[in-house]
C-alpha cells in the first residue's frame, strides 16, 4: 500500500465527498418516518451500485427497510471466499422532518459543516461509498470481500435489525462500526451495555382521611425500592442503575394502589450487567400487603475491550503508517458495535468522520479530516488481518 498517494487520493476527493454528505443530510430521516426511510434507502442502494457493490433491500413491516451492500469485485479483491469484513452503519437520525428550517446544512468558517444527522452518521453512508470507489480507482487489492450493512433503526435499539447484524457479523472476520467517534477522532474500543427495566407494584387503596389504616401504598413501597435500586450503583467500577421516570396514584386523599418505575443500567463488563440484572429480578416488597412485579432486562451486552484491543493495536500501526496517531477511549452509550463484540468478533468503533455534538443543536464534522478518515478505513481493508 503507498500510503501517501492513498493520503493525496482522498485529499483530491473532500471536496466531492463534502457534496454528497450534505444531499444525504437534507433528506430527513427520523427513524419513525418509514415512507422517508424506505425511499432514502433506495437511493442509497443506487448509489452503491454505481460505485460497483451488489446491492439488497431487505424489506422491514415495521420499521425502514434494511440495506445490505457487498463489494466482491474480482479485480479488487484476492480470496472472494474468505470471511469478509463487516462494516457497519445506520441511516435513521433523531431529527424529526422539518429540522433543516432552523438547522440548514451549511459549511462554516472554521470549516465545520453542519445539519441534522450530520455527525451521527449520514456523513458515514458518504465515506463508505467513497471508500470503495477508491479502491478501484487506486486499482487495490483487498484481502477479502466486505459487506457494508446499513440499518433503520439503531437510534432505537436495533430491535428489528438485530438479527440481521449478528447474522452477518458471526460470518465475518471482523467488524469495522462507522459511527462517530469520541472529540478529538478517538476511536471507541469500550462501550457500556444497556438495560431497561419496568417496575410495578401493586397496594391496596383506601382513604387516606377516614381510614388509612386499611390501606397499602404503592407509594412508599415504591419510595423503599427505589433506595435499592439506586444502592446498586457502583461508579468506582462504572456500573449505573438510574429510576428515571416514575408514576403513581390517582388523588392525594387516596393511599395510592398502584406505583410505576422505569429504570435505566449501564456498566462496562457483562459480569456487571448479570450482577444487577439479577438484582433487579430478585426485588421483594417490604411492606406488607404489596405485590412487585419486574420486567425488562438488558437490551446491549458491552462493548469490552478483549474484543477491540488487538483491532485497534493493529489499526494504530496502519494509521502511523498514514501519519495518524490513533487514540482510544470508551464510552457510556451503545451501539451496534455492543452487538458484534458480544459474539467475540474482533470490532472497532468510532470510525466515522471527527465532529461533534450528536443529536444537539450544534452537530457537526471537521471537513478537513473527510480526506484523513477515509484514507484510514481504505487501509485498514487493505492490510487488516485479524
Amino acid at each position: 500500500m503507498d500510503a501517501q498517494r492513498l493520503v493525496e487520493h482522498y485529499q483530491c476527493q473532500q471536496r466531492e465527498i463534502l457534496e454528497t454528505i450534505g444531499e444525504l443530510v437534507v433528506e430527513e430521516t427520523p427513524t419513525d418516518d418509514k415512507r422517508r426511510l424506505d425511499a432514502f434507502a433506495q437511493r442509497l442502494t443506487s448509489r452503491y451500485a454505481a460505485a460497483g457493490m451488489e446491492t439488497e433491500i431487505i424489506e422491514n413491516a415495521t420499521r425502514g427497510n434494511h440495506l445490505r451492500a457487498r463489494f466482491t469485485g474480482p479485480a479488487y479483491v484476492g480470496d472472494s471466499a474468505a470471511a469478509p469484513a463487516l462494516i457497519l452503519c445506520h441511516y435513521d437520525t433523531v431529527w424529526p422532518v422539518g429540522s433543516l428550517e432552523t438547522h440548514p446544512f451549511r459549511v462554516d468558517e472554521q470549516g465545520w459543516a453542519y445539519g441534522p444527522g450530520i455527525f451521527d452518521m449520514q456523513s458515514s453512508l458518504a465515506l463508505a461509498e467513497y471508500v470503495v470507489r477508491g479502491v478501484q480507482t487506486l486499482n487495490l487489492r483487498l484481502p477479502r470481500p466486505v459487506t457494508l450493512l446499513v440499518t433503520s433503526d439503531e437510534e432505537v435499539g436495533s430491535q428489528t435489525s438485530r438479527q440481521l447484524i449478528e447474522d452477518e457479523a458471526s460470518r465475518a472476520a471482523y467488524v469495522l462500526v462507522l459511527e462517530p467517534p469520541l472529540p478529538g477522532g478517538v476511536l471507541k474500543t469500550a462501550r457500556k451495555g444497556g438495560g431497561q427495566f419496568a417496575l410495578t407494584i401493586a397496594g391496596r387503596a383506601a382513604h387516606a382521611g377516614v381510614e388509612p389504616e386499611k390501606g397499602v401504598s404503592a407509594v412508599q413501597e415504591l419510595a423503599h425500592q427505589i433506595l435499592a435500586l439506586h444502592n446498586l450503583t457502583d461508579l468506582e467500577v462504572g456500573t449505573t442503575v438510574n429510576v428515571g421516570v416514575v408514576s403513581a396514584g390517582t388523588r392525594p386523599n387516596v393511599v395510592a394502589a398502584h406505583a410505576e418505575a422505569r429504570i435505566d443500567v449501564r456498566a462496562w463488563s457483562g459480569t456487571e450487567m448479570e450482577r444487577i440484572g439479577a438484582a433487579i429480578s430478585a426485588l421483594e416488597p417490604v411492606l406488607e400487603g404489596t405485590q412487585v412485579q419486574v420486567s425488562g432486562g438488558v437490551s446491549r451486552p458491552p462493548l469490552e475491550r478483549r474484543v477491540t484491543g488487538g483491532l485497534f493495536g493493529k489499526a494504530r500501526a496502519i494509521g502511523r503508517a498514514l501519519g495518524q496517531d490513533l487514540q482510544e477511549g470508551g464510552t457510556g452509550g451503545g451501539s451496534d458495535g455492543n452487538l458484534t463484540g458480544a459474539l467475540g468478533v474482533p470490532t472497532l468503533d468510532g470510525l466515522g468522520l471527527p465532529g461533534h455534538g450528536a443529536h444537539a443543536d450544534h452537530e457537526h464534522i471537521e471537513v478537513e479530516k473527510i480526506g484523513e478518515r477515509a484514507a484510514l478505513l481504505t487501509a485498514l481493508l487493505v492490510e487488516l488481518s485479524p
